[in-house]
Protein backbone atom coordinates (compact mmCIF):
# COMPACT_ATOMS: atom_id res chain seq x y z
CA UNK A 1 0.00 0.00 0.00
CA UNK A 2 3.07 2.27 0.85
CA UNK A 3 4.75 1.30 -2.43
CA UNK A 4 0.87 2.35 -4.25
CA UNK A 5 0.93 6.40 -2.53
CA UNK A 6 4.32 6.73 -3.33
CA UNK A 7 4.09 6.16 -7.31
CA UNK A 8 0.92 8.40 -6.94
CA UNK A 9 2.61 11.30 -5.57
CA UNK A 10 5.77 10.79 -7.59
CA UNK A 11 3.39 10.62 -10.30
CA UNK A 12 1.35 13.86 -9.19
CA UNK A 13 4.90 15.71 -8.77
CA UNK A 14 5.83 14.77 -11.91
CA UNK A 15 3.27 16.05 -13.57
CA UNK A 16 3.38 19.29 -11.53
CA UNK A 17 6.80 20.02 -12.58
CA UNK A 18 5.87 19.41 -16.61
CA UNK A 19 2.38 21.96 -16.44
CA UNK A 20 5.05 24.49 -14.30
CA UNK A 21 7.37 23.95 -17.33
CA UNK A 22 4.65 24.37 -19.93
CA UNK A 23 3.25 27.50 -18.41
CA UNK A 24 6.22 29.29 -18.03
CA UNK A 25 7.38 28.00 -21.56
CA UNK A 26 4.32 29.59 -23.10
CA UNK A 27 4.68 32.68 -21.10
CA UNK A 28 7.82 33.39 -23.29
CA UNK A 29 6.34 33.28 -26.33
CA UNK A 30 6.51 36.87 -27.94
CA UNK A 31 5.20 38.20 -31.57
CA UNK A 32 6.21 40.76 -33.68
CA UNK A 33 5.71 42.00 -36.90
CA UNK A 34 8.02 40.05 -38.26
CA UNK A 35 6.15 36.60 -37.03
CA UNK A 36 3.74 37.34 -39.75
CA UNK A 37 5.67 37.00 -43.56
CA UNK A 38 5.28 35.25 -46.05
CA UNK A 39 1.94 33.93 -48.45
CA UNK A 40 -0.81 32.75 -46.54
CA UNK A 41 -4.22 31.42 -48.17
CA UNK A 42 -7.49 32.66 -46.49
CA UNK A 43 -11.16 31.67 -47.50
CA UNK A 44 -14.44 32.24 -45.98
CA UNK A 45 -17.93 33.11 -45.78
CA UNK A 46 -20.09 35.76 -43.91
CA UNK A 47 -23.33 37.70 -43.83
CA UNK A 48 -23.53 41.43 -44.50
CA UNK A 49 -25.56 43.77 -43.28
CA UNK A 50 -26.76 47.24 -44.57
CA UNK A 51 -25.00 49.57 -45.14
CA UNK A 52 -21.68 47.35 -45.99
CA UNK A 53 -20.62 47.14 -49.29
CA UNK A 54 -23.36 48.80 -50.44
CA UNK A 55 -25.55 46.37 -49.79
CA UNK A 56 -29.58 47.40 -49.06
CA UNK A 57 -30.78 43.99 -47.98
CA UNK A 58 -29.09 41.64 -45.67
CA UNK A 59 -26.83 39.11 -48.07
CA UNK A 60 -24.36 36.15 -48.14
CA UNK A 61 -20.52 36.94 -49.02
CA UNK A 62 -17.88 34.87 -49.48
CA UNK A 63 -14.38 35.42 -50.44
CA UNK A 64 -11.18 33.63 -51.44
CA UNK A 65 -7.68 34.30 -51.70
CA UNK A 66 -3.98 34.81 -50.01
CA UNK A 67 -2.10 37.92 -48.15
CA UNK A 68 1.75 38.29 -48.75
CA UNK A 69 2.76 39.99 -45.59
CA UNK A 70 5.88 41.20 -45.72
CA UNK A 71 7.50 41.06 -41.97
CA UNK A 72 7.83 44.72 -41.54
CA UNK A 73 3.73 45.82 -41.17
CA UNK A 74 2.78 46.04 -45.11
CA UNK A 75 1.78 43.52 -47.30
CA UNK A 76 -0.79 42.83 -50.28
CA UNK A 77 -4.03 41.20 -50.77
CA UNK A 78 -4.97 39.21 -53.89
CA UNK A 79 -8.82 38.65 -53.36
CA UNK A 80 -12.04 36.96 -55.54
CA UNK A 81 -15.58 38.27 -53.45
CA UNK A 82 -19.07 37.81 -54.21
CA UNK A 83 -22.36 38.72 -52.55
CA UNK A 84 -24.94 36.72 -53.04
CA UNK A 85 -23.47 34.58 -55.55
CA UNK A 86 -21.89 37.45 -57.99
CA UNK A 87 -18.40 37.85 -58.31
CA UNK A 88 -17.78 41.39 -57.06
CA UNK A 89 -14.54 42.85 -58.71
CA UNK A 90 -11.98 44.02 -56.67
CA UNK A 91 -8.88 45.09 -58.06
CA UNK A 92 -5.74 43.22 -56.63
CA UNK A 93 -3.47 43.74 -55.53
CA UNK A 94 -4.67 45.81 -52.88
CA UNK A 95 -2.20 47.54 -50.26
CA UNK A 96 -2.83 46.60 -46.70
CA UNK A 97 -1.17 47.25 -43.21
CA UNK A 98 -0.60 45.10 -40.42
CA UNK A 99 0.05 45.67 -36.05
CA UNK A 100 1.03 42.63 -34.45
CA UNK A 101 1.29 42.72 -30.53
CA UNK A 102 3.49 40.47 -28.47
CA UNK A 103 0.54 38.55 -27.13
CA UNK A 104 0.39 37.84 -31.16
CA UNK A 105 -2.94 39.33 -31.44
CA UNK A 106 -3.00 42.25 -33.63
CA UNK A 107 -5.06 44.24 -36.75
CA UNK A 108 -4.75 45.00 -40.35
CA UNK A 109 -6.68 46.75 -43.15
CA UNK A 110 -6.70 46.76 -46.95
CA UNK A 111 -6.50 50.21 -48.62
CA UNK A 112 -8.28 50.24 -51.87
CA UNK A 113 -7.22 52.59 -54.25
CA UNK A 114 -8.15 56.23 -54.46
CA UNK A 115 -11.64 57.04 -54.78
CA UNK A 116 -12.24 53.64 -53.83
CA UNK A 117 -14.67 52.96 -50.45
CA UNK A 118 -12.11 52.21 -47.68
CA UNK A 119 -11.63 49.01 -47.68
CA UNK A 120 -12.47 46.47 -44.86
CA UNK A 121 -10.20 45.64 -41.45
CA UNK A 122 -9.52 43.07 -39.73
CA UNK A 123 -8.82 42.02 -35.94
CA UNK A 124 -6.33 38.90 -35.86
CA UNK A 125 -4.87 36.11 -34.77
CA UNK A 126 -1.63 34.46 -35.29
CA UNK A 127 0.50 31.61 -33.98
CA UNK A 128 3.27 31.87 -32.15
CA UNK A 129 5.63 30.43 -34.69
CA UNK A 130 3.54 32.37 -37.60
CA UNK A 131 2.50 29.60 -39.17
CA UNK A 132 -1.26 30.06 -39.35
CA UNK A 133 -3.92 33.25 -38.78
CA UNK A 134 -7.33 33.72 -38.04
CA UNK A 135 -9.12 37.01 -38.46
CA UNK A 136 -12.42 38.51 -38.18
CA UNK A 137 -14.15 41.87 -39.89
CA UNK A 138 -14.32 44.61 -37.96
CA UNK A 139 -14.77 47.26 -40.65
CA UNK A 140 -17.28 48.15 -42.45
CA UNK A 141 -19.82 48.54 -40.16
CA UNK A 142 -22.31 45.62 -41.21
CA UNK A 143 -19.79 42.80 -42.36
CA UNK A 144 -19.83 39.89 -40.30
CA UNK A 145 -17.47 37.45 -41.08
CA UNK A 146 -14.69 35.47 -39.94
CA UNK A 147 -12.19 33.46 -41.70
CA UNK A 148 -10.95 29.80 -40.51
CA UNK A 149 -6.71 29.60 -40.00
CA UNK A 150 -5.16 30.97 -42.87
CA UNK A 151 -1.71 28.64 -43.44
CA UNK A 152 1.24 30.13 -44.66
CA UNK A 153 2.50 28.18 -47.63
CA UNK A 154 5.41 29.91 -48.62
CA UNK A 155 7.78 32.54 -47.66
CA UNK A 156 7.67 35.57 -49.50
Amino acid sequence: MKRVIICVVGIGALASVGLLTAKQGFADVKCTTATLKGRYLFGGSGTLFPPAFGVTEVSVSSAAGFHIFDGHGGGHDFVTFTINGVVVPVPSPNDLTYTLGTDCTGTYTVHNPPGAPPGPSFNIFVSPNGDEMTSINTAPEGAAGAFTPSRRVAPQ
